[in-house]
């Protein structure tokens, strides 16, 4: 017959008073309650064996013994790993693998589960392949990761990443994201360890200004002079500088797990450490669960020079703008660009236009009737770019984002 509306809990019981009252047979209470002979005997002997109802209740299916389950001691050696770094299930089963704990990354997945550490969204997820230069120091990305409030002002992380192999160049952190802090910081370590060929930043200060169309900063001027082909993030598109993004999520969640630090001091204690935990302890899965000091070398690597050579230029004339970065021509003076003063420039004729060009940007356009100054940007191939100091520039003006850099 049907279960009653009772609870199963309920009908244990009915079912064991009238099977102790030896009045009815238990063939018969069984086909009931619906229940097969093995079940009644086995509700019967719970509570015979416990001598009260209360072992009628259903019992977890748990094997008493689980010979496969990892040890007491295992699972405390992941956890304290989880505890200590903040890792995922991936990376914390390859360095536990390289200890000697050999676990399947959904096992230490499972651990960290069964014991509260995983946080809300976090998952085991596939490896996705992403784009990267061949070579080390072909292109360094750098960007502030924003900025953390201290007891006493504010700290803004300055980072710059290898994008071949992830390594962390340098984690710097700075009170301000002034340029005169970030040019200290970036000689210092260029001085140290070379000049990459080439560097990717967004359209934010100190590296980009709003006042020319190359976005020229005395900044981005001083690395161009250290022959870094300079190169912008498309506005408003973050993914541009992906690995540099992904190294800032690394580090927000690995700072915050530490603990934030509260001075500038502190940070800077706290920088690097970290850097040296994730160039040289930290698996990354984009490198096949290698660290990036495994894969980082010094090659493309050009010496700093404190006073780089004046650039060659060939054709047109060869002009000296003023402390404003103004252009005398003629017994006039034209506006050219703030960043450029006391540059050498090339300047060309063009009916009557002059056209300014510094090193390998075409800068300004100049109409002499008019009196007036326009900022110019050519969307040049590379070939165009890299002999732009040769010839003429080209009349038409595009929008693009890289700076390309033209050969001495």
């Amino acid at each position: 017959m049907p279960w009653k509306p009772e609870t199963v809990m309920e009908q244990k019981v009915e079912f064991v008073v009238r099977a102790k009252s030896g009045e009815e047979c238990l063939s018969e209470l069984c086909a009931e309650y619906g229940i097969s002979r093995p079940t009644g005997y086995l509700w019967l002997r719970r509570y015979e064996e416990n001598g009260t109802i209360a072992g009628l209740t259903e019992r977890s299916r748990r094997p008493h013994r689980s010979p496969k389950r990892t040890s007491s001691e295992w699972e405390a050696r992941v956890l304290q790993l989880r505890d200590e770094k903040g890792w995922g299930a991936r990376k914390l089963a390859f360095v536990l693998a390289k200890r000697g704990v050999s676990l399947h990354t959904q096992t230490v997945h499972r651990i960290l589960e069964r014991h509260g550490r995983i946080r809300e969204g976090e998952s085991v997820r596939l490896a996705v392949r992403r784009f990267a230069r061949e070579q080390c120091n072909e292109l360094a990305q750098m960007d502030f990761k924003g900025e953390y409030q201290l007891n006493e002002g504010k700290c803004y992380p300055l980072s710059l990443l290898d994008d071949c192999s992830r390594y962390l160049l340098g984690l710097w952190p700075l009170s301000s994201t002034g340029a005169e802090g970030v040019y200290r910081t970036l000689k210092a370590h260029f001085k140290s360890v070379g000049v990459p060929q080439a560097m990717l930043v967004d359209h934010g200060t100190p590296w980009y200004g709003t006042t020319s169309q190359h976005g020229l900063t005395w900044l981005s001027v001083w690395l161009i002079k250290q022959g870094v082909r300079l190169t912008y993030s498309g506005v408003g598109h973050p993914q541009t500088q992906g690995k540099v993004e992904r190294f800032h999520q690394t580090l927000k969640r690995r700072t915050r797990h530490r603990g934030l630090p509260a001075t500038l001091r502190e940070w800077r204690r706290w920088a690097p450490q970290f850097r040296f935990e994730y160039n040289h302890e930290r698996p990354h899965e984009a490198l096949s669960m290698k660290t990036p000091a495994e894969i980082y070398n010094e090659e493309n690597l050009k010496p700093y020079q404190d006073k780089p050579p004046e650039w060659e230029y060939s054709g047109g004339m060869i002009k000296r703008l003023n402390t404003q970065g103004m252009l005398y021509y003629e017994g006039r003076t034209y506006f050219v660009s703030e960043a450029l003063a006391t540059e050498r420039v090339r300047v060309d004729t063009l009916d009557d236009k002059l056209v300014v060009t510094f090193r390998h940007l075409t800068i300004r356009e100049i109409d002499l009737r008019a009196g007036s100054s326009a900022g110019v940007l050519f969307a040049e191939s590379q070939k165009a770019a890299s002999s732009s100091d040769k010839g003429s520039p080209t009349k038409a003006v595009y929008r693009f984002e890289e700076h390309r850099m033209g050969k001495k």
